[in-house]
């Protein structure tokens, strides 16, 4: 038996972005798959945490060390005197697992795994305000790369990026992917849940659907400019579709909400907020056709997830998005509007062309899931303990 310490720090913020979506379904699953192994927890957060930790207190071998000092002063310990050591604060562990990169002081003989989602920090920084862009250089995480014994990447792209970009040794990275909760699934259309979220959000009945950050590299500007040329068209069958931009707002937002505030057809443009995760699977369901075209992804769970739901989606040919939509999706390029709008309007006029776009999704997401990904993050764990 092992004694296995996890960072839970990425949760605090009780948001479910992307790196909280996979720190809180892994370790879900992980903890209904090993029942022998000890887990410990570590949290830390002055204020206490919006996360509702009771998610973890059915599992028996997992406890959780929390503590509360200023995030501001605790990181300034480990970055500026490596100390103290977050390994010892919960009581010694054989291997510490960061599901995201942090700031952290590890004694010498505990073992370290770490999960890096994307190098968009290195390959796009132009994408990240200034603020965070020293936060990322001050953290290392090329440092803490290659003080890992193990680095987990989510996709090949990503391994490539941290081989290329890091000159890092490929044997010690795993590439495993994201998943999607198996009960994440289109909603029955007689479910009333479905007219429920649609007011809920203030929904049309026939709508283009992106779920993202709102920020730059998101390249939320050219999805605007395909759907002004789609409307332009002043075919009947498109006038009946608008546009929904829904996501939390991240760096340059301003400047993207004025973009579509400046739109022919601002009318029909309806932004809303982060979609609770509850209801992500009845909004997929709702739409028409998912859009997608970011420069640069990690992983790309939104995709994933609309796949998931037989929407058919129209995603970049960039970083790892290939990877996760196969032949589920359309692959255009981010940098040209124009093949965005042929294929938005080739999925909304073309039945045929769109059912079996439909059918290539569900095919293509049934592939990715969290009871795999947990399987082969313990693989990770028992072969670094050995080590």
């Amino acid at each position: 038996m092992a004694r296995i310490g996890i960072d839970i720090r990425c949760l605090t913020d009780g948001k479910r972005t992307g790196v909280e979506e996979y720190t809180i379904n892994i370790l879900e699953q992980l903890f209904e798959l090993d029942k022998k192994n000890q887990y410990v927890l570590f949290l830390n957060s002055f204020h206490g945490s919006n996360f509702d930790l009771q998610i973890f207190s059915k599992y028996k071998n997992v406890s959780i060390k929390q503590f509360h000092y200023p995030n501001k002063i605790l990181n300034l310990c480990f970055w500026y005197l490596d100390w103290p050591y977050a390994d010892e604060m919960i009581g010694g562990v054989d291997v510490f697992f960061m599901p995201n990169i942090n700031f952290i002081a590890l004694s010498k003989k505990t073992k370290l795994v770490l999960t890096i989602h994307d190098l968009s920090y290195e390959i796009f920084p132009e994408s990240f305000s200034l603020k965070r862009q020293l936060w990322h250089s001050i953290l290392n995480p090329r440092k803490l790369a290659r003080r890992a014994d193990q680095i987990i990447a989510v996709s090949d792209s990503t391994k490539n990026d941290i081989v290329s970009q890091w000159k890092i040794n490929a044997q010690k990275i795993q590439r495993i992917y994201n998943g999607v909760d198996e009960n994440f699934e289109q909603v029955d259309r007689n479910d009333p849940k479905l007219i429920e979220v649609k007011e809920k959000y203030h929904l049309p009945f026939n709508f283009v659907f992106y779920l993202g950050t709102v920020e730059p590299r998101k390249n939320i500007p050219t999805i605007v400019k395909a759907y002004d040329q789609l409307r332009s068209l002043n075919n009947p069958q498109l006038e009946k579709y608008k546009l929904v931009i829904a996501g939390g707002k991240g760096w340059k937002t301003g400047k993207i909400l004025d973009i579509m505030r400046e739109s022919k057809f601002t009318g029909d443009i309806i932004f809303t907020s982060c979609i609770r995760n509850e209801d992500k699977a009845a909004v997929y369901t709702l739409a028409s056709l998912f859009v997608y075209p970011s420069f640069f992804e990690g992983f790309g769970i939104p995709v994933l997830e609309a796949m998931r739901c037989a929407l058919p989606v129209i995603a970049s040919n960039t970083s790892s998005i290939p990877e996760v939509a196969g032949s589920g999706a359309i692959m255009i390029d981010p940098d040209k509007p124009d093949e965005l709008f042929l294929a938005m309007k080739e999925v909304l006029l073309n039945r045929d062309f769109c059912a079996n776009l439909k059918e290539q999704a569900q095919k293509q997401a049934i592939k990715f899931n969290w009871k795999t990904s947990a399987r082969e993050l313990l693989k990770i764990f028992s072969k670094t303990i050995d080590k």
